[in-house]
């Protein structure tokens, strides 16, 4: 069997889908591997790395994907690569599906059974294969580092001989993966970091590692949390009452970092134009959310703005400012999700559609939308 990794046409996509490393391993599975030229230009590997752990190296996406039985791919394909996908292909890469309902017809109409990576079930031997995680993770680890650098102040505390000078306070909003990652690598720069959610659940996490927690607790937010592990859309009343709050803890803080999703919703907004104002001139908003409407009033997408004296930083796509690492870790995912899929006797592959991770993930099959959350009159 042929698997495919052509070089992502998104705009500003850097990461590759595939390393030299797990070359090696599809290659041990039993799969022709073909890397289009300079697919993983972004992140650091060249075609020649690729060629030495097994891989064909293609030019062009006709030719990378030319009868290509499964595609990996960071981001959805463009139009010229789905042409290009012959009927019964798989593709495996993360398609936004609850954003972009539409492309899943498209994926039915080209004769592709498509895999959403995004919607890896949070459960315990689907870990390796948690996208989101390994993605999140660095994108709160960046996002730190993208706020000190705006930042016009040290983050320790220092002492010398000319006078000594306070940590800078850091805020981080939503303690999810981005956000318990932005909590370590603040206080391992030095700040005095305080975090919130609206799920009581997080407490213990932020206080192990040395954050102060803040939030309202009210017998609604006792239940804030899904049963994948997400934060549910809480009430207006509770949302003006962690508003009202926020307003005040804000005011005093030196570096904010947002990081609130609400899957396949608009993010909710956090801080408002009024609270910007309140803010120190030189404090710093980091909008991890930008991408999903933002947690910030003011924040835009892709551009860092001085907004009443307070830098907002509206990066999109975070993960790939550190493609090589986000490659690494989102092509062993892949891995992780296809290996299952392989019979180790024949080495064909074998998806078992009634499997939990499967349900989960596939999008669409025999020229139909098949997930649940996905009807045909939806895409």
């Amino acid at each position: 069997m042929k698997l495919a990794i052509p070089r992502e046409t998104a705009e500003g996509e850097a990461r590759v889908a595939a390393s030299p490393e797990t070359v090696k391993k599809l290659i041990a599975l039993g799969l022709d591997v073909v890397v289009e030229a300079g697919a993983g230009a972004g992140a650091s590997l060249a075609d020649d790395l690729y060629k030495a752990a097994g891989a064909a190296i293609a030019t062009g996406a006709a030719e990378v994907l030319a009868d290509a039985d499964i595609v990996f791919k960071v981001q959805r394909p463009d139009h010229d690569q789905l042409g290009h996908m012959k009927r019964g292909a798989v593709l495996v890469a993360m398609l936004d599906p609850l954003n972009r309902s539409g492309d899943a017809k498209a994926y039915a109409a080209q004769g592709i059974a498509a895999f959403a990576m995004e919607l890896v079930p949070r459960i315990t031997r689907a870990q390796a294969m948690d996208v989101v995680s390994s993605q999140s993770n660095l994108a709160g680890y960046r996002s730190v580092l993208d706020a000190a650098h705006e930042f016009r102040r040290i983050m320790p505390m220092m002492m010398t001989a000319a006078g000594s000078m306070a940590p800078a306070r850091v805020f981080v909003m939503g303690v999810g993966v981005a956000g318990l990652q932005a909590i370590a690598t603040a206080r391992r720069l030095g700040a005095v970091v305080l975090a919130t959610d609206v799920r009581p659940a997080t407490k213990e996490q932020v206080e192990s590692l040395g954050a102060k927690f803040v939030m309202v607790e009210t017998e609604e937010s006792r239940e804030a949390e899904t049963a994948a592990g997400y934060a549910k859309e809480m009430s207006e009343d509770y949302q003006r009452q962690q508003a009202a709050l926020i307003a005040e803890t804000i005011a005093n803080q030196d570096i904010v970092i947002t990081t609130a999703l609400i899957p396949g919703r608009p993010a909710p907004e956090l801080i408002s134009e009024e609270m910007v104002k309140s803010m120190r001139p030189g404090s710093v908003i980091n909008d991890l959310a930008v991408e999903a409407g933002g947690n910030c009033a003011l924040s835009e997408p892709g551009l860092v703005v001085v907004r009443h004296g307070v830098t907002i930083i509206g990066h999109v796509n975070v993960p790939s400012l550190v493609a090589a690492d986000a490659s690494h870790l989102y092509a062993r995912n892949l891995l992780a999700f296809l290996t299952p899929l392989i019979d180790q006797q024949t080495g064909a592959l074998d998806i078992d559609w009634d499997d939990e991770i499967i349900k989960g993930t596939g999008l669409t099959r025999d020229g139909a939308v098949v997930h649940p959350q996905l009807s045909e009159g939806e895409a």
